[in-house]
């Protein structure tokens, strides 16, 4: 099944859809602005699948030819944009599943639907292109443009479109869905939930990794062991580091949550607000030796490691520096 009550948070966003479907409001353009994994795509399919049910409810039937068609991604009248080039939506995308196919009236259905992901890679001259189209489009023409950042789109596209933007999910709610739709166990679910930050598809994707499992216990016994490690130690830690297919942002987090927790209990001595509960003994023994203002040092040292890759600084230069100043306050 697929219904706008399937979607984890979101209420302004489904509510706005909703009501655009029950007024028979609906805009020609739409932009779903939000991270990676958040839910954009699952959320424009059961718009459109709605958009297009034969029984013109608000939510779709799930059982009608159309939304059985949408299920299996086999609805001619809802078409989803593809690009040859991983990094780039070019104009000759545009202008081949776009353009020169949005004159030609919908197959099957009241609507014709064009999905596309990863709208920021669309090129200046792919989006002029698409102007042309959102200036003057055919009566029953909708487009819905996913995207990561709003801000890589040009004024004038942005102004032809309604722009919704996705919230962080609350805490409760992603546990809430990993605890009693996925099984994830309860300490599982709050390691999830502390790095999700509110991304439901990231939670998801979290629980269910091998990788993940292995760059926390790896981040953890780093840790927890840096105090007795020597500087040969330290370089062979970073290079395992840089082998994982994982987002290293992600071990940076796990550092961060850690130390967080050293603090945390540092501050309160209690067990129960902390993510890594299982590790209380080893916690208690960093947070002893440690003073809050060498934790505070670490945790600043995390963040200025994130800029610094972010803007391309070698990355085995910034983990030496990184890893050399937890040992020292650590």
């Amino acid at each position: 099944m697929a219904k706008f009550t399937d979607i984890i948070g979101q209420e302004q966003l489904k509510e706005h859809l909703q009501n655009a479907i029950s007024m028979n409001k609906i805009s020609h353009a739409y932009i779903i602005n939000g991270e990676r994994s958040s839910g954009k795509e699952f959320i424009a399919r059961i718009f459109a699948m709605a958009l297009q049910c034969e029984k013109g409810e608000v939510e779709p039937c799930n059982e009608c030819h159309s939304c059985k068609q949408a299920r299996s991604n086999n609805q001619p009248d809802i078409i989803y944009i593809s690009h040859e080039k991983p990094n780039t939506i070019g104009v000759e995308d545009i202008r081949t599943q776009i353009n020169g196919d949005i004159d030609i009236k919908p197959y099957s259905s009241p609507r014709k639907i064009y999905i596309m992901n990863e709208g920021e890679k669309m090129t200046v001259q792919a989006q002029n292109a698409l102007l042309k189209t959102l200036e003057e489009p055919p009566e029953y023409a909708v487009i819905l443009i996913l995207t990561t950042n709003v801000d890589e789109l040009l004024p004038t596209i942005l102004s032809r479109c309604v722009v919704l933007n996705m919230k962080p999910v609350t805490d409760a709610q992603v546990k809430k869905y990993l605890m009693e739709e996925l099984g994830v166990p309860d300490y599982k679910a709050n390691i999830c939930v502390a790095f999700a930050r509110g991304n439901i598809g990231k939670a998801k994707l979290l629980a269910s990794s091998e990788e993940f499992e292995k760059v926390k216990d790896e981040a953890i016994t780093l840790a927890k062991y840096i105090n007795d490690m020597e500087i040969n130690e330290i370089v062979k830690a970073i290079k395992k580091i840089s082998e994982y297919k994982f987002d290293v942002n992600d071990y940076l987090d796990i550092l961060s949550v850690w130390y967080r927790d050293v603090l945390l209990f540092k501050a309160t001595k209690d067990v129960n607000s902390l993510i890594f509960k299982e590790e209380i003994q080893q916690i208690m023994k960093v947070s002893d030796r440690s003073t809050y203002a060498g934790i505070e040092t670490i945790v600043n040292a995390l963040q200025q490691a994130k800029r610094r890759l972010e803007a391309n600084v070698n990355f085995d230069l910034t983990m030496e520096l990184l890893l050399l100043t937890i040992k020292e306050n650590s």
